[in-house]
């Protein structure tokens, strides 16, 4: 089962909750990121992971922002 048909199955609601709980992790990620490259305590790899990581939670926002927005032709 790919990510866009359990979007699509999902209701609007339940849509709405997990947007914000994806929400914070992103912004917790960005944290993470910043503290560990300020202190220079974590390696180039763990990084990137990171970075990674918070890159596929802002594709996954951008979908549900997508399926939750309508589309309006003007």
């Amino acid at each position: 089962m790919n990510a866009q048909f359990e979007i699509e199955m999902k209701t609007d609601d339940v849509l709405r909750v997990e947007l914000e709980v994806f929400r914070q992790e992103h912004r917790d990620l960005d944290e993470a990121i910043h503290a560990l490259i300020e202190k220079g305590t974590a390696d180039r790899l763990t990084i990137q992971r990171l970075k990674k990581k918070k890159l596929g939670l802002k594709d996954i926002i951008a979908r549900i922002e997508d399926r939750l927005t309508p589309d309006i032709i003007a």
